[in-house]
């Protein structure tokens, strides 16, 4: 029977709280930086090149930090003190926007808070595993990624409206959109910290054997590539061809005669595939196996992107993005849940960064390298995509065995 510990609901709902608040800013920061707000020296760049350092720094300061975060966990055999840092961090940075009034203050802020939510990341989703079974993983997973992504989705969509229809008075305390924005990020933050201070602990650690140095395995011990590495690249991979529109939005727009409402609801799209399959294909995943999904999902990530660059409607785009999210939710919490499966006993944090961190890397490493590829030819960036998708399926079905062997169920029958 599936169930999911009180604790990882906690989590999960925490984790919607952040992300909604933290996703507001992929839509205010720019707005904030090309609004006038911001003045002073820019170092001789443009607005643009601004909001794109702005963007993309928190992206891989996040990222390359994750592992160390997951690392510190597993030495202390504690997750939920760098999980409360890293929120502690994310709402006092949050509300710093909305005092920054130069551009090296806001690219301060960012650099700070990218590193900041790098301990919140992967001690999550290594207390997510650790609270988890072998006989649930998959549908805990599922259920903290579909709280996540709802929280991912909705944000931005709250933001923009905050920002169009300001300024506000409140109590008699006047603020601009911004403004606005800035402070409910920073309560979605606040109200992550009170539910994890309130509802999660830490477990009880048994026999926990923390690695003594802090390495990134990358060959197995019977040849090839390590599981968990293979799995990392498998979501970088996923990441990087999911991304791949975000920078072509005028392009895509001037292609397909569409406006900006469409591409909004083209990239919501894959975000709303992920919220209704995740947890049922993690459910799925404990009892089927983890592998087959994941490999599955990869291949169909192959069509699903190469058709997003010869598509000539917003339709088709919209159907593209769809199957896109479908293949992502294969993937995402599968991979998760087959690395917490491998990960060895108090080293869970440091193993599971991988993915997260490889994941983020992916989401910004796509919008940059598809700016670059698309001068080669608007098809390119998704060819490219569907060439890192079938490279991960195939790495995954190679080097990747199986964790669920057996139903958790199942029953002897008189052949058994």
């Amino acid at each position: 029977m599936f169930s999911v510990d009180r604790r990882v609901l906690a989590l999960a709902i925490a984790r919607m709280a952040d992300s909604a608040g933290n996703s507001f800013l992929i839509i205010v920061l720019p707005l904030y930086i090309t609004s006038g707000v911001i003045t002073g020296n820019s170092f001789g760049l443009t607005a643009t090149a601004i909001t794109g350092i702005v963007l993309s720094l928190f992206g891989f300061l996040n990222s390359f930090t994750q592992p160390f975060a997951g690392y510190l966990s597993d030495k202390s055999e504690r997750r939920k003190v760098f999980i409360l840092l890293g929120l502690g961090i994310l709402a006092v940075t949050n509300f710093s926007f909305s005092l920054a009034s130069s551009y090296p203050a806001l690219v301060a802020i960012r650099a700070v808070q990218g590193i900041g939510v790098a301990f919140t990341i992967p001690c999550t989703i290594a207390l997510v595993n650790d609270l988890a079974s072998d006989e649930n993983r998959g549908g805990n997973m599922g259920v903290f990624n579909t709280f996540r992504l709802l929280g991912f989705g909705a944000g931005p969509i709250a933001a923009g409206a905050l920002v169009h229809n300001g300024p506000y008075t409140v109590a008699g305390i006047h603020m601009t959109g911004f403004e606005s924005a800035f402070y409910i990020a920073s309560l979605g933050a606040l109200i992550s910290f009170a539910l994890v201070t309130l509802l999660v602990s830490d477990p009880e650690q048994a026999d926990a054997e923390a690695a003594d140095d802090f390495s990134i395995t990358i060959l197995g011990s019977r040849g090839g590539l390590d599981p968990i590495f293979t799995l990392a690249l498998a979501s970088l991979f996923m990441a990087i061809s999911i991304a791949l529109i975000s920078t072509l939005e005028t392009t895509i727009n001037r292609r397909l005669g569409q406006n900006e409402l469409w591409f909004g609801i083209e990239f919501a799209a894959f975000v709303l595939a992920q919220v209704a399959l995740q947890t049922p294909i993690g459910r799925a995943t404990d009892r089927y196996g983890r592998k087959q999904f994941i490999v599955a999902g990869l291949v169909l990530l192959i069509p699903a992107t190469v058709v997003q660059g010869f598509v000539g409607t917003p339709v088709e785009m919209l159907i593209a993005r769809l199957v896109q999210g479908v293949a992502g939710a294969l993937v995402f919490a599968p991979a998760l849940a087959l690395a917490g499966d491998i990960a060895r006993k108090g080293q869970s944090g440091t193993q599971l960064s991988l993915l997260t961190m490889a994941f983020g890397l992916g989401t910004a490493i796509g919008p940059l390298s598809s700016g670059f590829l698309v001068k080669f030819g608007f098809q390119v960036p998704f060819e490219v995509g569907g060439v890192l998708a079938a490279l991960g399926a195939a790495l995954v079905y190679t080097q990747v065995e199986e964790t669920v062997t057996k139903p958790p169920d199942a029953r002897p029958t008189p052949q058994d």
